[in-house]
């Protein structure tokens, strides 16, 4: 009887572990995934209204610069506007790259999470392997064993692949003045 428990033990175990170890990894990837979707999200809101701020740059000097064109002369606030222009364009620009920059840290969340998905994969096939070396006429001692050495070595991977995981995903500013256009 002492056995059974042993063996129950050792089975209860194993199972527990590995439905704890793949829970929280594929919490991680859900969280990551959509921390993912938020930064893209919020890129192509920045991203728009970068693109419509120069529309609107642009939009306001074309009176000006039609004027000029026709042989007019301009206001002073419209040499003003004109001389301007360069530089708030300029902003603008910089503003959208800046957002550009979800591409860097969205390549970083996509690489975790494909990294806690492989090592989820990882952790499955270990159990696989330990799995099938078990005969139905595998005695009691034999199978805690095997248990024992499938659970140090799946211990083993879950803290390799935390360790790697670790790193944070971070985001780089570009400093204005970066880009100077005309």
């Amino acid at each position: 009887m002492k056995r059974k428990k042993i063996l129950g033990s050792h089975v209860k175990r194993l199972l527990s572990g590995v439905a704890i170890h793949g829970r929280r990894h594929l919490t991680e990837v859900e969280t990551d995934l959509l921390q993912t979707e938020l930064l893209l999200e919020e890129a192509i809101d920045k991203l728009t209204s970068s693109f419509m701020a120069i529309h609107t740059a642009v939009g306001a000097r074309q009176e000006a610069i039609n004027r000029l064109l026709a042989g007019g002369t301009p206001s002073a606030e419209d040499s003003a506007n004109l001389a301007d222009m360069s530089g708030e364009i300029g902003q603008h620009v910089n503003s959208a790259i800046t957002s550009m920059q979800f591409q860097d840290m969205t390549s970083q969340l996509i690489d975790r999470t494909l990294r806690r998905v492989t090592g989820l994969r990882d952790f499955l096939g270990t159990l696989s392997e330990h799995g099938a070396e078990i005969a139905p006429e595998t005695d009691s001692d034999e199978i805690v064993e095997r248990l024992g050495k499938v659970s140090m070595a799946l211990a083993i991977q879950s803290l390799e692949l935390r360790s790697m995981l670790r790193k944070s995903v971070e985001q780089r500013h570009l400093e204005s003045g970066d880009i100077e256009l005309f």
